[in-house]
């Protein structure tokens, strides 16, 4: 690589990285100011509310990168265009080709860094906060971080290992009290779900506790009548769109073995394969831009140019997804389908310079 490689790598890196930061703040502002509506209820305060926002800013920042790296293109290679620094680089022999070469190695990085977030740090962080704030709204749940979440059912209570999204749970401990506080009857069931207004327990082990002795018994299936409902489970389990890929990738195949529906779940799984690929697509989107119609335009209008082209990535990826689970398109053509699209435009765009 260059010299003039390393700068026009390091002024997309860091446009992207500064317009990143700038969009955290505005969008957790937002957030923020309606996550507001729930401080008083149970034990949320605002402290916790700041605390909430801060452990879901990886998250945020995995959904923004595409975002960010539009504009930080735009500005960044608009800062040298204003400056005249990248037409004296064409003039020196410089295409147009070898610019988006460098540029686009430094939205590979770019992609990189987008993809150990969305897979390592975001659904560890997202799945704690989540965890945090729903404790703090409920007085039904405790939660330990070793031993899952606890629930009490009237005389009965309930430890729930690991809640996962659709109204489904694995590890199910119910302990069953009698008026006298003496533990009476013991459950383990492998997994639960709820269907038709009752919980399925599947995997069952049962000890029946008396006086003088302790029955055991299994049993494959069993129906279980309980007074709390899936909602109290879907506060503490995190959305499919904030799992990591290898988590979405197990419980795809959890559902598939169950016979269950994988359709949201795919689309959560490609999408978060393809935005990575969405990143290094805006960058690629930004160059013909700066190099054509934005060449001698200001900082506000690339800035306002990257918004609406951002904000318009951002709805027709929302769309595509919602009209691929409603009509049964391949999940897998729903999320690639916008980065499709302005991938063509780009070329159609590159090759009009």
């Amino acid at each position: 690589m260059t010299i003039l490689d390393r700068y026009l790598a390091t002024h997309v890196t860091w446009g992207a990285l500064l317009t990143l930061c700038v969009l955290l703040a505005l969008f957790t502002f937002v957030a923020l100011a309606d996550e507001l509506g729930d401080v008083g209820k149970g034990d949320y305060t605002v402290l916790r509310a700041f605390e909430y926002m801060l452990l879901s800013l990886p998250q945020r920042a995995f959904l923004l990168f595409p975002f960010a790296a539009l504009v930080g293109t735009l500005v960044g290679l608009g800062t040298l265009s204003s400056s005249s620094e990248l037409t004296v680089m064409q003039a020196s022999g410089l295409s147009a080709a070898r610019i988006s070469v460098a540029v686009l190695a430094a939205g590979l990085g770019l992609a990189i860094i987008s993809m150990l977030v969305g897979e390592f740090i975001a659904p560890l962080s997202e799945r704690l906060a989540h965890e945090r704030r729903s404790v703090a709204i409920s007085s039904r749940i405790d939660v330990n971080t070793n031993y899952g979440f606890w629930v009490r059912d009237g005389s009965s209570f309930v430890n729930i290992r690991r809640a996962l999204p659709g109204n489904h749970a694995e590890g199910v401990y119910i302990y069953e009290f009698d008026a006298e506080k003496q533990l009476r009857v013991a459950t383990y069931a492998r997994q639960a779900r709820y269907e038709d207004g009752r919980w399925i327990l599947e995997g069952i082990r049962q000890s029946d506790i008396r006086e003088h002795r302790v029955s055991n018994r299994e049993i494959e299936q069993a129906v279980w009548d309980a007074m709390f409902k899936p909602d109290l489970v879907d506060v503490v389990a995190v959305k499919p769109e904030s799992l990591s890929a290898i988590g979405l990738y197990r419980y795809m195949d959890y559902l598939r073995e169950n016979g269950l529906s994988t359709a949201r779940f795919e689309l959560a799984f490609w999408t978060k394969i393809v935005y990575p690929v969405a990143t290094v697509v805006m960058i690629f989107f930004a160059l013909p831009l700066v190099l054509g119609i934005l060449r001698s335009a200001g900082v506000g209008q690339r800035i306002l140019v990257g918004s609406m082209v951002g904000m318009a990535f951002h709805i027709i990826n929302q769309i595509s997804g919602d009209i691929g689970l409603v009509y049964g398109l391949s999940p897998f053509f729903s999320a690639v389908l916008p980065t499709l699209v302005f991938f063509a435009i780009g070329m159609m765009m590159m090759r009009k310079l």
